[in-house]
């Protein structure tokens, strides 16, 4: 568990069965409130090859394990290419923010076209999603009595009032402290002090801050329906020509899977597939900082 991410992250794509496009911190790091005891959660795309696909023995489209390494506990979920496009294309907060994470662990191409494309993939409608998720952490919080749900409520409010304004996604709290109340930056200084914790000494009380979260909700309602975004996303076609070009680039290059040791791995056959997906380095079209 730690507040600052470990160096070797960048090896987890070398252990993974499938090619990755992409993997990003996402979690309490990606928000701008890690703890001294906060796990790194790993989120990103990996792609099935055509075999898994196409026949009737398909692969995984979800894959989820995590482990520990010097004490650092690792979530990492990746979703197949497919899924994660679908679900791109949906009122889905969760992968655009995934996707367009400035703490980038591993990335490729397709990562790149992927990114460039969400834009298109921004709906009014994901106000929806940042609504519903505040409406969860307000329960969590009432119930518990945790300062992490209350600033998971807050920090997905002003995420969404942001993107319906700008057309930005903004995932950090502490980059849209402007727009909450006076007192938020003492609650992020005190969750990353600990991660469980609960209020810390001289918080508002519930009334002030259900006052405050409920005025936050209001002015995402009113934002949402100001909002210049669309009312649909206009990237279906291109990413569904992205899912189909990476699908067969890395058929023809001759992936084949493979059963090694018990498991099954997908091998890369050349150099086609590679530069489609196995490039690692930063980019330089967007600013984010590669680990």
């Amino acid at each position: 568990m730690t507040a600052v991410l470990p160096s070797w992250l960048p090896e987890v794509a070398a252990g993974e069965r499938h090619p990755l496009a992409f993997a990003t911190v996402s979690g309490a790091h990606l928000y701008g409130f890690p703890s001294v005891d906060s796990d790194v959660d790993l989120r990103g795309v990996h792609v099935l090859p055509a075999e898994e696909v196409v026949g009737l023995r398909t692969g995984e489209e979800t894959v989820t394990r995590s482990w520990i390494r010097e004490g650092v506990e690792v979530d990492l979920v990746t979703h197949d290419l497919a899924k994660f496009c679908r679900l791109l294309l949906g009122r889905n907060g969760y992968v655009l923010e995934q996707l367009l994470s400035p703490l980038v662990v591993t990335t490729s191409p397709v990562h790149e076209e992927m990114r460039a494309l969400a834009r298109g993939c921004l709906t009014r409608h994901h106000a929806h999603h940042y609504l519903g998720f505040a409406r969860t952490q307000r329960r969590l919080f009432d119930r518990t009595g945790e300062l992490k749900p209350l600033l998971y409520a807050f920090r997905v409010l002003l995420t969404g009032i942001h993107l319906m304004r700008t057309g930005e996604l903004v995932a950090d709290l502490t980059l849209l402290l402007d727009g909450g109340p006076p007192y938020l930056p003492g609650l992020v200084e005190a969750k990353r002090a600990a991660e469980h914790g609960g209020l810390p000494d001289g918080a508002p009380g519930g009334e002030r801050l259900a006052a405050d979260l409920d005025a936050l909700t209001a002015r995402l309602e009113d934002a949402r329906d100001a909002s210049a975004l669309p009312d649909a996303p206009s990237a279906h076609d291109a990413l569904h020509d992205l899912v189909v070009r990476t699908r067969l680039a890395g058929r023809s290059s001759g992936d084949r899977t493979v059963k090694q040791d018990g498991d099954t791995r997908t091998t890369r056959g050349g150099a086609l597939y590679a530069g489609a997906i196995a490039d690692n380095g930063p980019s330089r079209h967007h600013p984010r900082r590669t680990l």
